[in-house]
């Protein structure tokens, strides 16, 4: 196993934890605004599909493979 191997591990690692952030961040972000749907009225569907892209990004940096 050479230098570059393992630093491949390494950011592979980094790029599913980061990936795990994203998905968290998108689901809470996602309970906020559908939870608090009356107090943001037109904004809602704006902050839905964001917190939407969050997770679809965190699900696709945890899926893919790094080589």
């Amino acid at each position: 196993m050479g230098l570059s191997e393992e630093g491949s591990i390494g950011a592979s690692m980094v790029e599913k934890f980061f990936g795990l952030i994203l998905l968290v961040t998108g689901a809470v972000a996602m309970y906020y605004t559908l939870t608090s749907a009356t107090v943001l009225k037109i904004f809602t569907g704006f902050f839905g599909v964001l917190s939407f892209i969050l997770v679809l990004l965190g699900v696709f940096l945890i899926i893919a493979k790094t080589e």
